[in-house]
């Protein structure tokens, strides 16, 4: 444990105006307090005149150290306060003080006196002093004593006693679908705070829920928060703590970056505007929503939805290609999927979850936007889209009409998210007697009753684009089919889960829930080769790639057949020019195969695990096999040979 630990750039102030001893021990134990380790500062202020009034804690050479052990101190703690100018502290001392160093230490042990020997053993130095009063920022100022504890003691600690960790820096990751960025940019800000030399602890957000929880002391003693985030994270639990909000590729791409804006204190203090009373977890995450432009935004709630959609597409669309596999299309042609006792249960049960997904997809838009109380809404429209509900077919007794499909239960979550907020402007004022009818009452009366209206209205428009969109996929074939499904894995390819990737991906899920199977397979092996081409280049030419990078590659294998193509992130960062054509030409090859030999996937995930449901297995297999080797051969043809010392293991 060194000195420079037990400060953060909020504990230090410069060029200060008090004017006396009681200005400035007010104002160190403020300093003191931003580390979150005073249960009771009145109680730590007590303890520090308690100090003084034994004897006076000048020093020497216009430099004061105040400090006392207490119970009400969790864990040490160092500030310090540089004066504009120089104070008389106590009436006896032989100069007046000019710079301060507060030290804050638990009743138990004798930390504070490991402390003060440190200090006093740096503070010996004049040069040292010099530079402390001449720093322009905490910045520098902390800067100044780091290094003056690296010249004198190196790594040695300046106590025996064990410590508890407390983290400088604390992170959040999350991503929409919650598998790799999210886990990505933890390991990232993780490497990066190594690098950096500084303790660091992140959450992560991912599909299983909360990982790694942030505590609440921990929150309490750090020096700011990195919230790396392209979906809701609750923020409300960091108010009053400085945060700074970033994109998931932030913490991938930038992640020293993002540490060191939080260690040199340009983070602003973030301040929830959520009530106490206000328990929804989703009202409290707009801390940083606000900073997204329209575009992230709206972005954030549609990949919020389609997350919460891929299990029933996944699940349910999986136990319908089961049935297909365990039936006898002999029997019964037009009945196929239902025509044995075991086809007739997975197709029954796979459809119930399969059906319910433009529903399912609707609600969650809206719960991204409104948070719970839109569920009612937003479900009430995806329904509606789903059965093309609409004001002719009512007048003529008809419930069902043309299915909107996708983008009318897209249309449906958005719109309904955003009634439910006017509905909460518009009722925000109402007394309190009666404002617990505004989520059991007006949110699902007044929401279902604009929604009802809304969708009957433009159902059939939607359907007309619907019928179209699906019209046009069925119709292609030959040349125009190969160069829609070598597209479809290209996007899938060249950002690896940015945003062409996931308009490549959404395209795949909008077409698989209009019944085109085949743009789906194309889209899931697009993204399965750029891992297993950087994998194979990795195996087989294994001078061209660091050590580390070989090892890397391994993994890549899994990843690439587990079809999580954020795998490929980390080689196309450091040599994009190489391994994104490669990648790109690789994948496209597998697309067009896929559609050539009419490859066709239900199920929007799971990769080779999915295989044996697909349309045509074998030859999809062909596909991604011909695809990877492809894109593994020319990254190794473009890519140089490594001088030996690269290469070659340390």
């Amino acid at each position: 444990m060194r000195i420079t630990e037990l400060f953060n750039i909020q504990s230090i102030a410069l060029d200060s105006a008090a004017a006396d001893q009681a200005q400035i021990i007010d104002e160190l134990v403020e300093l003191q307090a931003t580390h979150g380790n005073l249960t009771d500062k009145a109680a730590y202020k007590a303890a520090i005149y308690a100090r003084e009034a034994e004897a006076s804690t000048y020093v020497d050479n216009g430099i004061t150290v105040p400090h006392a052990r207490a119970a009400c101190v969790t864990r040490p703690s160092l500030a310090a306060l540089r004066l504009k100018t120089p104070v008389q502290y106590n009436a006896d001392d032989d100069g007046k003080t000019d710079l301060l160093f507060m030290i804050a230490a638990p009743e138990n042990g004798s930390l504070h006196i490991d402390m003060l020997a440190r200090l006093m053993q740096m503070l010996m130095n004049e040069d040292f002093v010099a530079k402390l009063r001449a720093a322009k920022t905490p910045k520098e100022f902390l800067d100044t004593i780091d290094a003056q504890e690296e010249a004198q003691f190196g790594n040695e600690s300046f106590t025996q006693e064990e410590l508890p960790v407390t983290y400088r820096v604390l992170a959040v990751t999350a991503c929409p679908n919650g598998i790799a960025h999210t886990y990505m940019a933890a390991e990232a800000l993780n490497k990066a705070a190594q690098k950096l030399g500084i303790p660091c602890k992140v959450e992560t957000n991912g599909s299983d829920g909360p990982q790694n929880v942030l505590t609440a002391d921990e929150i309490a003693a750090c020096d700011g928060i990195i919230v790396a985030a392209d979906k809701n994270v609750e923020t409300a639990r960091f108010d009053g703590k400085p945060v700074l909000f970033a994109h998931v590729d932030d913490g991938i791409h930038k992640p020293e970056q993002l540490l060191q804006s939080v260690l040199d204190g340009k983070v602003p203090v973030f301040h929830s505007t959520v009530r106490g009373s206000d328990k929804n977890l989703l009202e409290q995450n707009r801390g940083g929503a606000a900073k997204d432009s329209l575009g992230h935004t709206l972005y954030k709630h549609l990949m919020y939805g389609i997350s919460h959609m891929i299990p029933f597409v996944v699940g349910g669309g999986i136990m319908i290609a089961i049935a297909y596999l365990l039936d006898d299309y002999s029997i019964d042609p037009a009945n196929f999927g239902m025509n044995t006792p075991a086809a007739a249960f997975f197709k029954t049960v796979g459809s119930a979850v399969f059906n319910y997904m433009l529903p399912i997809l609707a609600s969650y838009v809206a719960i991204s936007i409104a948070g719970e109380p839109a569920l009612a809404v937003g479900f009430a429209g995806g329904v509606l889209a789903m059965n093309g509900t609409n004001f002719t077919g009512l007048l003529n007794g008809q419930v069902d009409g043309v299915s909107g499909g996708f983008l009318a239960a897209l249309l449906a979550g958005f719109v309904a998210g955003y009634v439910v907020l006017f509905l909460k402007k518009i009722t925000e004022k109402l007394p309190k007697s009666v404002s617990g009818l505004r989520p059991m009452l007006i949110y699902p009366l007044g929401g279902v009753f604009v929604m009802g209206v809304f969708m009957c209205g433009i159902n059939p428009v939607m359907g007309i684009i619907n019928d179209f969109i699906t019209n046009w996929l069925n119709s292609l074939g030959g040349t125009s089919a190969i160069l829609l499904g070598a597209v479809s894995a290209v996007m899938m390819s060249i950002d690896m889960g940015g945003p062409f990737n996931k308009a490549g991906y959404l395209f795949g899920t909008a077409a698989l829930a209009s019944g085109n199977y085949e743009v789906m397979a194309s889209v899931m092996v697009g993204g399965m080769v750029p891992p297993i081409a950087i994998a194979l280049s990795t195996t087989f030419f294994p001078k061209k790639w660091t050590p580390d990078e070989r090892r890397n590659g391994v993994i890549n294998y899994v990843m690439g057949l587990c079809f999580v193509t954020e795998g490929a992130i980390s080689y196309a960062a450091s040599d994009p020019l190489h391994v994104i054509p490669s990648c790109a030409i690789g994948a496209a090859t597998a697309g067009a195969l896929s559609m050539a030999f009419h490859c066709g996937l239900r199920a929007p995930h799971g990769g080779i695990f999915v295989f044996p449901v697909a349309t045509n297995a074998p030859m999809y297999c062909v596909a991604l096999a011909v695809g990877s080797i492809l894109g593994g051969l020319i990254l190794s043809l473009l890519k140089k040979n490594l001088p030996q010392e690269q290469s070659s293991e340390s």
